[in-house]
């Protein structure tokens, strides 16, 4: 019951407070990355090898200095619930996505492209506001799934140093995970690491979707669809959430000056602002249920 209570108060600061508007951990963290990533990988040579050696160093020390604190008496707990509070995402993501619905609905699209562009990787200065819902809806869909679920699933897991060890997994493909001259080799071993970390969430969190919404419609796009996707773990996800939602997603997109044209997820209606309200809801219930789900276990297991 203790981690169940950790994570409930971890979500409830993190629906309070957001994340700090001043220092936090992971820029931190990201600093440290940046510093390895140019002593293990200079000038973009650094093989496979080299890309290990630099997760491990980057990782491990600080998942077990997690680890270490959590077990110390009364203090523990608190490291515990400041460790999945730092790796929260939840009210950051509405943060990022709300502004983009409401600036859609006054009819404001320049103000929507720049903020969708705080959220995608993909250009969005040329985008309709069609194309920038469904940019908008599909963040906050993936997103939901890396930032709050796989955060939570692996806190409830191992504790401390699993949060801790996601978190920053997580931050090392956003960082090193490219396909690039720069990142193909170095950073392959971040980007399979976070893919493993993500299997198991990315397909609760995809019946969590399925469950909240369009559930038969859900199912059968992330049955159909999810297989067509580039990754592993995000066509779950997005074509479960988008079937949810009843609403097409994917299509055309511009990534650093080269158009991918990526298969249709859901089905239904183009995405519109308030589709992106309806997805952050989605993420939103599926957070209640997943405490709820766990406070019965806990209580069952009393």
């Amino acid at each position: 019951m203790s981690l169940i209570f950790a994570a409930v108060a971890a979500v409830a600061l993190d629906a309070a407070f957001g994340e700090s508007k001043g220092w936090h951990p992971l820029v931190a963290f990201g600093r440290m990355a940046e510093r390895i990533e140019q002593r293990c990988n200079a000038g973009g040579g650094g093989w496979r090898s080299h890309g290990v050696s630099a997760w491990c160093l980057a990782v491990l020390p600080l998942t077990l200095l997690a680890g270490a604190l959590a077990q110390v008496p009364i203090f523990g707990w608190a490291v515990e619930v400041f460790a999945l509070y730092a790796a929260l995402g939840l009210r950051s993501l509405g943060e990022h996505a709300q502004p983009v619905a409401r600036a859609l609905r006054l009819g404001d699209l320049q103000l929507a492209r720049e903020r969708v562009g705080y959220m995608v990787s993909r250009n969005t200065a040329e985008l309709d506001a069609t194309g920038v819902a469904r940019a908008g809806t599909e963040s906050v869909l993936e997103n939901g799934s890396d930032a709050v679920f796989a955060a939570l699933f692996w806190f409830l897991v191992a504790g401390a140093p699993g949060v801790v060890l996601y978190r920053l997994s997580n931050t090392l493909d956003a960082m090193w995970g490219y396909r690039n001259p720069r990142f193909e080799r170095f950073g392959w071993a971040a980007a399979k690491i976070d893919d493993g970390l993500n299997y198991l969430p990315a397909r609760l969190v995809a019946l969590s979707y399925a469950l909240l919404g369009k559930t038969a419609l859900a199912l059968r796009c992330w049955r159909q669809q999810a297989p067509q996707w580039d990754s592993p773990n995000a066509g779950p996800v997005m074509a479960a959430g988008a079937g949810a939602l009843g609403v097409s997603l994917g299509g055309a997109a511009e990534y650093h000056g080269e158009w991918h044209q990526r298969p249709q997820l859901g089905q239904g209606p183009p995405a519109q602002a308030r589709d992106i309200e309806r997805a952050l809801n989605l993420v939103y219930g599926g957070v209640l249920l997943w405490l709820a789900l766990l406070l019965l276990w806990g209580l069952y297991r009393a």
